[in-house]
């Protein structure tokens, strides 16, 4: 992650248009690192999941941001970030991995389910959410990720009782992991399999949240 580390420290002092065409061959080769490690890190995903993106390059976010209605018209992104999905309608939940001088994390999860999800998950939890609490307070989970984050309600969702015993887990709009690392760790040769054993940590969560996805609420196959 060498040049890429330089080339972001770089961009962060000099975040415009002009520097970034006088300095395209620094791009490139970060570029072709981030590649380089989205390839590894998708040929580990593949040995403990079934991931739907292609190829590492797929999996790339672009280093161009939306200034359209952002009050910051810096032109370009200070880090690099990328997508894995998995396939299927019986693997739910996708990962996320962010390298950046400010910080570099893995995530992975619902970030946005559309509202039928939300609403399903919400009955499912209401119904039964004790494999759902298991998954949050096990050892392994603590000590990966700590706590289950997303953007939560201040009060009740429609059609839930305010002092409903799992309301604590109602309120929530997404359901997120995350782990982050530093930067001697992002600078090892085999991050991609860090970062590819930390996905495969997310399992007992996804696994969880896929079967309340894909089951009714009588536990009958939705798929």
């Amino acid at each position: 992650m060498q040049q890429t580390f330089d080339f972001l420290k770089e961009l962060s002092k000099n975040n415009s248009r002009e520097w970034f065409h006088a300095n395209k061959p620094k791009y490139h080769a970060s570029h072709e690192e981030m590649i380089a490690f989205a390839d590894r890190l998708l040929g580990e995903m593949n040995k403990h999941d079934v991931i739907e993106t292609s190829s590492g390059k797929k999996s790339l976010n672009r280093i161009y941001r939306d200034i359209r209605f952002k009050k910051d018209k810096t032109p370009y992104k200070t880090h690099w970030g990328g997508g894995l999905y998995r396939a299927g309608a019986e693997r739910r939940g996708s990962y996320y991995y962010h390298i950046g001088l400010n910080g570099s994390f893995v995530m992975g999860g619902f970030f946005g389910p559309n509202p039928q999800d939300l609403l399903h998950i919400r009955n499912q939890l209401a119904q039964y959410s004790d494999p759902f609490r298991e998954v949050l307070v096990s050892k392994a989970f603590k000590e990966n990720f700590g706590e289950l984050l997303g953007t939560q309600l201040k009060t009740a969702p429609r059609g839930f009782e305010k002092y409903h015993p799992e309301i604590d887990l109602l309120r929530y709009k997404q359901f997120m992991l995350r782990k982050d690392f530093s930067i001697a760790e992002v600078m090892d040769k085999n991050f991609h399999k860090t970062v590819s054993d930390s996905f495969r940590s997310m399992r007992p969560f996804l696994d969880c949240m896929t079967d309340m996805l894909t089951t009714d609420l009588n536990g009958i196959s939705l798929v």
